[in-house]
């Protein structure tokens, strides 16, 4: 019988190994059958990361368009290019496209991390099943498989140490931390921060030496490496007071050079000078 929720044993570093393994409902020497491990794919899902569903590029394109400021320089520099200024209307212009480019890099940059993210946990695991070692795809990996590492593997899941042998991980893709960790097996503080949890390993990261022994206390989206790559999705839809601020200020903005510049062409149409005279000044 699986496990009620894989988030029950998230934070399995406080945990004796022992009642990691009962939580889980598994074997340390015989890892679970394949009919359960079956079982357990079904009701948890593979372990991978969700696949962000995100704009094409036409609309991205658009997005950064979608701004009062960028709409003013877009009628100011169509109305110039329509009055023949054609050095005003190139240079206007050019500071939207300018902008749009930077724009568009930066949101593709944020979707490359993403999928980078997702590529840091796709490998190959050795698992334990019906007592035997098989070598799986880590997208098979599923809660309370007891999965075995040793010196060049990537972790495939959030493991729960129950043996270890001089074993060290590079953590640095998680943590920063920039020298392999020493691992072992002993029970933690609860509130210990996930770079000293020295009784767990991480999808995504590196066996630098030694070998070990873990139990899967979580899979996809719900390991540390799913949680970063949640930030990071979540990232352009954060709103912050500073940012809110920011967007009330622009929005005022533009209302203000909106007004001036109507000011501007109106009291000079009023003296009797050429409109077109008058736009630019007011566009500039």
């Amino acid at each position: 019988m699986a496990p009620r929720t894989a988030g029950h044993t998230k934070n399995a570093h406080h945990l004796v190994a022992r009642d990691v393994v009962l939580l889980l409902q598994t074997d340390p020497q015989r890892g679970l059958t394949h009919v359960e491990a079956s079982r357990r794919r079904e009701r948890y899902g593979p372990n991978s990361l969700p696949l962000v569903r995100t704009a094409g590029p036409l609309l991205r394109v658009l997005r950064q368009l979608h701004h009062p400021l960028v709409y003013v320089l877009l009628v100011a520099g169509v109305v110039t290019l329509a009055f023949g200024q054609l050095v005003d209307a190139s240079v206007i212009l050019g500071v939207v496209l300018l902008n749009t480019v930077v724009g568009f890099v930066q949101e593709s940059k944020a979707e490359a991390a993403l999928d980078a993210l997702r590529a840091m946990m796709r490998t190959h695991a050795r698992v334990l099943r019906d007592g035997r070692e098989r070598t799986v795809p880590s997208e098979a990996v599923v809660p309370g498989d007891v999965v075995l590492v040793e010196a060049g593997d990537k972790v495939p899941a959030d493991l729960r140490l129950i043996q270890r042998a001089g074993l060290r991980v590079d953590e640095s893709a998680l943590t920063g931390e920039s020298v392999p960790v020493v691992k072992d097996d002993v029970a933690l503080p609860a509130t210990i921060p996930v770079a000293d949890r020295r009784n767990m390993l991480y999808s995504g990261t590196l066996v630098a030496t030694g070998s070990g022994a873990g139990v899967v206390v979580a899979t996809g989206a719900d390991t540390e490496l799913g949680e970063i790559h949640r930030l990071v999705g979540a990232a352009d839809r954060l709103a912050t007071p500073l940012t809110r601020k920011l967007a009330r200020f622009s929005r005022v903005l533009t209302v203000i050079i909106l007004v001036l510049a109507a000011v501007t062409f109106a009291i000079g149409v009023a003296r009797g000078k050429g409109a077109v005279e008058w736009f630019t000044a007011a566009v500039a």
